[in-house]
């Protein structure tokens, strides 16, 4: 499978992918594609890497694995294809995002391309899934990867926002060091958790571009999701 992510990345994870472990998780992935049908579709697996290189990341937003629906998933966690109907959670995300800024914010899409596009980096622990079966690629190692890779924003870069949403981001958000970066940390934007009073009232947007402009960095604009 050819790895076909950002040169800038390519060059701060060049250690990384020459690791028997990540050859092997190659390996691995092919034999999957090649045995089910999985997604996403094998070209956007590093999507969240060629929209957002290594250097322009200011937010880090860490979701588990991809949507297991047929033409739902595009590379990036959370974010669905144009077309696709909205997912419970991401509609949570766009509620709470209304509530914070105090206005009406009903998109057509799901896609989150455009946040990508200006330094957000939507990051799932795992980069590929089976059809029909969440997690299922757990077992391929593709968090020693990630975990790499916020790791190495951690060390590399100064005052980032990670957005930790639900007790599996929250692990992996453990060894961030939160002496230079900010963390936020909430319940999960599922139902499940929303309803139970752990996701809504966050307000990780407003406080998200707080602090970019406390650090003179541009701000995110979250309302451009079209």
């Amino acid at each position: 499978m050819q790895i076909n992510f950002n040169p800038n990345w390519k060059s701060i994870l060049s250690d990384e992918i020459q690791k028997p472990y990540f050859q092997e998780l190659i390996e691995n992935v092919d034999e999957e594609y090649k045995n089910h049908t999985c997604y996403p579709p094998k070209e956007l697996i590093f999507a969240a890497f060629n929209y957002c290189s290594f250097k322009d990341v200011k937010v880090v937003i860490i979701g588990q694995d991809p949507y297991h629906g047929k033409g739902e998933a595009n590379g990036l966690c959370f974010s669905v294809n144009d077309g696709v109907r909205i997912p419970p959670s991401l509609r949570n995300v766009f509620r709470e995002l209304s509530d914070d800024y105090g206005t009406i914010f009903l998109p057509n899409s799901g896609n989150l391309e455009s946040w990508a596009k200006q330094g957000v980096i939507l990051l799932n622990a795992s980069l590929t899934v089976r059809e029909d079966t969440a997690n299922s690629h757990k077992h391929l190692k593709w968090n020693l990867f990630t975990d790499a890779i916020i790791q190495k924003i951690s060390e590399e870069k100064e005052q980032v926002v990670f957005l930790l949403w639900g007790a599996f981001a929250h692990k992996k958000g453990l060894r961030i060091d939160r002496n230079k970066h900010l963390v936020l940390e909430s319940g999960h934007p599922s139902p499940l958790s929303a309803n139970q009073g752990k996701w809504f009232g966050n307000k990780h947007f407003s406080k998200t571009n707080a602090y970019l402009k406390q650090n003179n960095k541009a701000l995110i604009d979250w309302i451009s999701v079209e």
